[in-house]
């Protein structure tokens, strides 16, 4: 491709790890978000889309809020020449309500008339190191209401080497990629596997989704927010997120990261000392 490779959320957990690939590689790639990145683009205001959006031809896109601008800037990458696109949605939007912000975004990509690629990933492995529940394993005890609830969890990397794939390489438009690990883990397990990893204990306390929410609002937290995030733990306990796809196989040719390699790599890293 000739022309440059746009990537939204360029300073994010996935953005970050795209460009690094699609620059190792030499490729013409440019990192967009709000500050930090190497061209401003702030979804909430379009009057920044035309600039970050002038000579790319392909695009990494993502949706971080809880609003639906994603449907106009489609349509303004389409207007402005970009010639391929590929969304990182979420697993579990096929059966959300209408209203999803993800779910119009995967519409507006799918109908925009050029190359395009959709994303759906499991819960990211990084979540333990880069994110929401670093803080419980470095202090040992994991406290979320997700009982026994299995989740194939996705490490961030695997998601990365598809979008750029998929950014840079024929095969893939008009496909829809759910990505998940090899296996399904209780956080109980996944507290084990990292334990073995640091060699320091760490345990998963389940609490009920009262407790939890209460907890949230405690430190100061928004009460509907503290809601939502509940909300999705506890999908994990209804068993939401413990089905296995192969879609890291069928873009890569090769099976996903296991959590074990993922924990591994993150204690030799350093993320947890």
């Amino acid at each position: 491709m000739t022309k440059n490779i746009l990537i939204l959320g360029g300073t994010g957990t996935t953005g970050r790890r795209i460009a690094r690939r699609l620059t190792d590689r030499g490729l013409p790639v440019r990192t967009a978000a709000r500050t930090g990145a190497d061209v401003r683009l702030d979804l909430d205001d379009p009057t920044t889309w035309a600039p970050a959006l002038d000579g790319v031809s392909a695009l990494y896109l993502l949706e971080p809020g809880g609003q639906s601008r994603t449907p106009r800037l489609v349509d303004a990458a389409v207007a402005a020449g970009v010639q391929r696109l590929v969304l990182l949605s979420a697993h579990g939007v096929d059966r959300a309500e209408d209203g999803h912000p993800l779910k119009a975004a995967e519409r507006a990509v799918r109908g925009s008339g050029v190359d395009w690629t959709v994303l759906q990933p499991e819960w990211f492995a990084q979540n333990f190191t880069e994110s929401f529940w670093r803080e419980g394993v470095r202090s040992g005890t994991l406290a979320l209401p997700t009982g026994d609830g299995r989740v194939a969890f996705i490490d961030a990397e695997d998601i990365a080497e598809v979008a750029a794939a998929a950014l840079t390489e024929d095969g893939h438009s008009g496909r829809t990629y759910r990505l998940t690990g090899p296996r399904a883990i209780s956080l109980g397990e996944a507290a084990d596997v990292i334990t073995a990893a640091t060699g320091r204990t760490v345990r998963h306390l389940d609490l009920t989704p009262e407790d939890f929410t209460a907890q949230l609002v405690s430190l100061g937290t928004p009460p509907a927010v503290a809601a939502v995030l509940t909300g999705l733990l506890v999908n994990i306990r209804d068993g939401h997120g413990e089905d296995v796809s192969d879609g890291v196989e069928r873009a890569l040719g090769r099976p996903a990261r296991s959590f074990e390699s993922f924990a591994t790599e993150a204690a030799a890293a350093g993320h947890w000392s």
